[in-house]
């Protein structure tokens, strides 16, 4: 193939972006995959993230068989896997990442609106058919529902794979509760490739430059260069226009969509859903899977599952895709493995949606710090389904002002163990995840459904001491199959959920993985403790379960 390094970009202000460009050895015109984001281009994904890559090695091989791998590069499409089937890959550092200068601002309108200009620039170059379609993980998911939302002329289709769509319901906040997460990622993994760091910054194993250069500037002059996510994210306990500007208007997205997302992943699930579900397009794709964040979009399946669809979309090819039903689940079963299923909606139409009632009798008291409390249902008489968004009621009272309430759903086996799951990062993660800051309870009657709560979150209503609020608490989608004899629990705490035991646990970004992966919630700034180190009451509750009837699924083009 041939490759061109550091091409030159002209955003609409005058910025120069710089991008790398692999294509077919012959001339023609090809269909586009782009990725625009912070990571750099240039850094080798072996060498930036070896625990990833050591992952796919051994237990993945599939994922990098039939390729060199001198190009491989974090959450990014493999050129040698794509050029040679006819497409042209273009990969382009953000404003301020990478070898791109200017003011590296997350998510911002700039930022968007520098991706737009860069489909539009790649629709119209020589080399190209006119169609671009978008695919990446993460940040290279997020930000594809953003610029759709624009409509770029030239943009053909999305694959956001593993992508939010909500900057402060997903991505900064759980139930708005702050998260640790900016602060644990931003540093390691956007900061450290700054465009700026230069000298400082690892060197491409393939060039040889800089990843994040050429030039080479102070610590006072990088922080002059980007915002501070964190001091943003702390100063803002509400959602305003702030987090409204990185959220994108999924009702204006008009091009085909394919959403992939993962049951274990505090960042990206519940996005997953809610961008298939309120994107603008007449033609939208769900799929579902497990593992770890990175594993399928670089496994057989996934890079399948992608071709198909950008095949269909950008080149006219008949994939099948048109037999493609609009929902495909990987269901999780307790050992490990999954499920394929196609389905015809989300949540499924054959739900039963059943509640549970905690049978709480009298006052139910923990203390904020403490291990919580944790009601367990009977063993199940016979194997069970749980697939869908859940919610709880709760009748909840706080010693102080607030409360901030973490929901583990669990599941054991007939010897009292855990049923875990690989989440995003961490290999033992629990079956669901729900959260909800007491003072920012307020729901959107008309936004909101039984099974899951749309919050404002615009303003707070702190409690009175010792007088009990009902609230309902949103819990994300999870899939699991439940054998008989195994029953379900839900744990109430007022900190993050964490298994019992001696370890030693994985450990990343800083992070203990006990169940969380890497997402927590300890920063004093944001959780004082004199206003959330109280002692939580619970009067009553209930959740509302996705339980699913055993019928014949709907029959459709399997995935796997």
């Amino acid at each position: 193939m041939r490759i061109e390094w550091d091409v030159p970009i002209t955003m609409d202000d005058g910025a120069v972006l710089r991008a790398d460009v692999f294509r077919p050895d012959a001339d023609g015109h090809y269909p586009v995959i782009m990725s625009h984001g912070p990571y750099a281009k240039g850094l080798a994904f072996q060498e930036g993230f070896v625990f990833a890559w050591t992952n796919l090695e051994s237990e993945h091989p599939d994922a990098l068989a039939g390729s060199s791998n001198r190009y491989q590069n974090w959450e990014t499409v493999d050129p040698e896997k794509w050029v040679p089937d006819g497409y042209v890959v273009v990969r382009v550092d953000c404003r301020g990442a990478g070898r791109s200068p200017g003011l590296l601002d997350i998510f911002s309108a700039r930022e968007t609106r520098d991706y737009y200009e860069c489909i539009e620039w790649a629709g119209a170059q020589p080399w190209s058919n006119g169609k671009v379609g978008l695919l990446g993980i993460s940040y290279y998911a997020v930000n594809q529902w953003q610029v759709a939302a624009l409509r770029p002329p030239h943009l053909a289709a999305i694959c956001p794979w593993e992508g939010a769509t909500d900057y402060y319901r997903e991505f900064t906040h759980h139930g708005g509760i702050p998260s640790d997460f900016l602060r644990q990622w931003y540093p390691p993994q956007v900061e450290a490739m700054q465009h700026g760091v230069g000298d400082r910054s690892p060197r491409s194993a393939v060039t040889g430059v800089p990843v994040a250069g050429p030039e080479t500037l102070d610590e006072a002059e990088l922080a002059k260069n980007r915002t501070d996510v964190v001091a943003e994210m702390l100063s803002r306990p509400t959602l305003d226009d702030h987090y409204r500007e990185r959220t994108a208007d999924l009702t204006k997205i008009e091009v085909p969509v394919l959403s992939a997302t993962n049951w274990g992943h505090h960042l990206h699930t519940r996005g997953g859903f809610e961008g298939w579900r309120a994107a603008g397009s007449g033609q939208k794709w769900l799929e579902v899977h497990g593992q770890q964040h990175w594993v399928e979009f670089y496994t057989d399946y996934g890079v399948r599952l992608q071709k198909r669809f950008f095949g269909h979309f950008l080149k006219g090819e008949d994939t099948g895709w048109d037999e493609q039903p609009p929902v495909y689940l990987n269901v999780r079963r307790v050992d490990g493995t999954f499920e394929g299923r196609a389905e015809q909606e989300w949540p499924l139409a054959r739900t039963t949606w059943t509640r549970w009632e905690l049978g709480i009798t009298a006052p139910a008291r923990f203390e904020a710090d403490g291990d919580g409390v944790t009601f367990w249902a009977e063993p199940y008489a016979e194997a069970t389904e749980l697939t869908g968004p859940a919610s709880a009621r709760l009748r909840v009272a706080s010693s102080t002002a607030d409360a901030d309430l973490f929901l583990v759903l669990r599941v054991q086996d007939p010897a009292g163990r855990d049923v875990t799951f690989p989440g995003a990062l961490d290999p033992h993660g629990a079956v669901a995840f729900g959260w909800l800051r007491a003072s920012l309870r307020a729901t959107d009657p008309a936004l909101s459904e039984p099974y899951r709560p749309w919050y404002r979150f615009t303003e707070a209503e702190p409690l009175t001491p010792g007088e009990p609020v009902d609230v309902e608490v949103e819990i994300w989608p999870t899939s699991v199959l439940i054998p008989a004899g195994y029953r379900l629990g839900l744990t109430v705490l007022g900190r993050d959920f964490t298994f019992d035991g001696p370890g030693p646990w994985p450990h990343s970004y800083g992070v203990d993985m006990r169940g969380n992966g890497i997402f927590v919630h300890t920063d004093e700034r944001a959780r004082p403790r004199p206003l959330f180190g109280g002692t939580t009451t619970l009067y009553g509750g209930s959740v509302l379960l996705p339980v699913v009837s055993s019928g014949k699924p709907t029959s459709g083009r399997p995935n796997r």
